[in-house]
């Protein structure tokens, strides 16, 4: 399957794609931008105050504070993306995947982009970058006819594209890999402990220590840990959900990293695929942003 095989999310009549904010000191919401027209997906937030999203298969910018509607990244040789992007450490460079199922680099800027992801069979979706910005955490899908998720396991590569290292074996789905601050663990959800129900997990990054984190009775998904460290946000969807749908009722939820037993509800939201797949924390962990995608009442 090609990118042009590959079709793009798009608003169904009568719904809308709302770019969104929570404000950690007052456990408040507000909206930066919605759209009739475009569906927006998945915001990380640059170093100088911009939310980067996408949208129709293109990047897109526009400033945390609502002061202007997006505008698009203008870049060379980068095939249509979907809603698995990443900016470097000094928020420079974004790391993109696209629909041919590689990862790419390209200047947040814009301008040419550089593949870093080699042919080896496998699909790329990349979910973290190394605080050194050094390596790229990536969820690697090895299919079996239409079955995507036959094989889904947690690597990491050098941004060179070199030193391709599997940190998980076990092949039942698993996605959202994201390095702690520290540097110490990659934090993602897997269904590796219950078939059927993802549950947020951590692994050291030679593929030790592997610990279960959550353990309800909802599905969790895609976890991002603050820039402080001391907390994490991540998806939470009703029981007996499969995979990580769009357009569903479902909890954006934050933890401390002392005890994941212990959950509070920060929005419940119309959404789900595009609400919050990528690290979408402030760089100073005071906020984060999410999409929701409620319908006309």
């Amino acid at each position: 399957m090609s990118d042009e095989d590959v079709p793009q999310r798009v608003l169904r009549p009568g719904q809308r794609a709302r770019i969104r904010i929570w404000h950690r000191d007052s456990a408040t919401t507000s909206t930066v931008f919605e759209s009739t027209d475009r569906l927006y997906e998945a915001p990380n937030w640059t170093p100088d105050g911009q939310l980067l999203v996408n949208g129709d298969g293109k990047l897109w910018l526009l400033p945390a504070d609502g002061s202007a509607p997006p505008r698009p990244v203008e870049t060379e040789g980068l095939p249509d993306v979907n809603n698995d992007h990443v900016l470097s450490p000094d928020g420079t460079t974004v790391f993109a995947s696209a629909n041919d199922w590689h990862i790419y680099e390209v200047a947040v800027k814009g301008g040419p982009a550089r593949r870093v992801t080699p042919d080896d069979g496998g699909m790329h979706f990349l979910h973290g970058v190394s605080p050194d910005g050094r390596r790229l955490a990536y969820v690697r899908l090895d299919p079996q006819g239409d079955n995507w998720w036959a094989s889904a396991t947690i690597h990491t590569i050098g941004v060179d594209g070199q030193d391709d290292v599997a940190i998980t074996s076990d092949p039942g789905p698993a996605d959202g890999s994201e390095w702690t601050p520290d540097g110490e663990w990659i934090l993602f959800n897997t269904e590796q402990f219950a078939h059927g129900q993802a549950q947020l997990a951590r692994v050291r990054n030679d593929g030790t220590g592997l610990e279960q984190l959550t353990f309800d009775e909802r599905v969790n998904w895609f976890p991002h840990i603050a820039p402080t460290g001391d907390v994490v946000a991540y998806l939470s969807y009703p029981p007996g959900t499969a995979g990580h749908p769009a357009d569903l009722p479902v909890e954006l939820r934050l933890v401390s990293v002392d005890d994941f037993t212990q959950p509070s509800t920060l929005v419940a939201l119309h959404g789900g695929q595009g609400t919050i797949n990528v690290p979408s924390w402030a760089p100073d962990g005071s906020a984060f942003a999410f999409v929701d995608y409620p319908f006309a009442d």
